[in-house]
């Protein structure tokens, strides 16, 4: 008896796409003005433009990506089952390669990277792979949980020292000095890059490692439960879904941006807040998405290439990105105003997008899937 193929979930593919949108929209500012990003608190310098990214894009996205990282384990797994290999030495195995590839990816393209902390918890996911789906969801609501009323009663006891005055500025050297390295080199690029690397890879895992892994849990519990392979069982519930999502995640998201540079215990309500809205908004983003391509299935056709080769595309907007403002191409970072950058995230995307659909009629999978099959399944 033949060993049947593995069946792409083509709704996976449909939200990765779309979310690889908002991961390039939330990091292109960093790229665009490193400097600042060094010295201020917004991605990009303060405005409109950055409000409504930190309202309506910071954390939602890669909250998607994390679920759907949960949902392919599951699908992994199967497929190793199938296969008659062993579910832990394939994820053994790619989380190792995930994490070089992530170390790579962060000193010498985005010091932001999310690989390195995928790999570590992937291996963390692989230990609960028995719980049931009902088990993960509460274990992942006390990950997150437990943080969120932490940080809740942290900023309830918090004051303002009036002795204390305004938080002091930036110092603007740091912000000079790191905007001349971005643009200066390729070498002035890396010695920048490998400065910050550990200071933000420490920051990355302690902010958005619970979340993320409260995600991979809620995704190997949908995973389990085949959401996303049977939407019709649930698909009424959508609209809902989006009532909630929207009503409670945009006034939070609109928190969050409100509180972003304000010191002290208002800007930490912010942050808290964000934790569960957040969660609520880019459920309602996901809904959305499977209503509007359900009606108009030629968005998901146009999505679901670059969810296919979703790795590749995230090093793709990394690359891309460091080639139009940094040492390594044009050194643009520091000279265009927000909706400018926005324009190139816009043109950057659609790019990737043109480029992942050329590949794939071609190849079965992206370059840095390959590197990842070839590892997970040595062969």
């Amino acid at each position: 008896m033949s060993t049947p193929t593995t069946r792409r979930v083509h709704e996976v593919d449909v939200v990765r796409g779309f979310a690889l949108a908002g991961i390039l929209v939330a990091n292109i500012g960093y790229f665009s003005d490193p400097g600042y990003a060094q010295s201020g608190t917004m991605p990009i310098p303060d405005g409109p433009v950055a409000s409504a990214i930190t309202a309506l894009v910071l954390t939602k996205f890669y909250i998607i990506f994390s679920f759907l990282f949960g949902y392919s384990f599951t699908l992994q797994m199967r497929a190793a089952e199938r296969a008659g290999a062993s579910v832990t030495a394939r994820t053994v195995r790619r989380c190792l390669a995930l994490l070089v590839i992530g170390v790579l990816h962060g000193i010498l393209l985005w010091v932001g990277d999310i690989l390195t902390l995928y790999a570590v918890l992937g291996l963390i996911l692989l230990a609960l792979r028995g719980i049931k789906p009902r088990t993960a969801v509460i274990i992942g609501s006390v990950v997150i949980g437990v943080p969120t009323l932490l940080m809740g009663a942290l900023a309830a006891l918090s004051t303002v020292d009036p002795a204390a005055g305004e938080p002091s500025a930036a110092d603007p050297g740091v912000a000079e000095r790191a905007l001349a390295l971005a643009t200066g080199g390729p070498l002035d690029f890396l010695t920048l890059q490998l400065e910050t690397y550990p200071a933000l890879v420490a920051l990355i895992w302690a902010f958005q490692g619970p979340v993320a892994m409260a995600m991979f849990l809620f995704g190997l519990a949908a995973g389990k439960a085949r959401l996303l392979e049977e939407t019709d069982r649930w698909w009424h519930l959508l609209p809902r879904v989006q009532a909630v999502g929207f009503g409670v995640g945009l006034p939070g998201g609109v928190l969050l941006a409100w509180t972003a540079n304000e010191p002290g215990p208002l800007e930490l309500v912010g942050t808290t807040t964000n934790f569960l809205t957040s969660i609520l908004l880019a459920a309602a983003y996901v809904a959305t998405l499977l209503r509007t391509v359900r009606r108009f299935p030629a968005v998901g056709r146009a999505l679901a290439p670059a969810g296919r080769v979703a790795a590749s595309n995230y090093v793709g907007q990394s690359l891309l990105a460091c080639l139009i403002f940094t040492g390594y191409g044009l050194s643009l970072a520091g000279t265009l105003p927000p909706i400018a950058v926005m324009g190139i995230a816009l043109v950057m995307y659609s790019v990737l997008l043109w480029a992942s659909a050329r590949w794939l009629r071609t190849h079965h999978y992206g370059p840095v899937e390959y590197v990842l099959r070839r590892v997970t399944t040595w062969s």
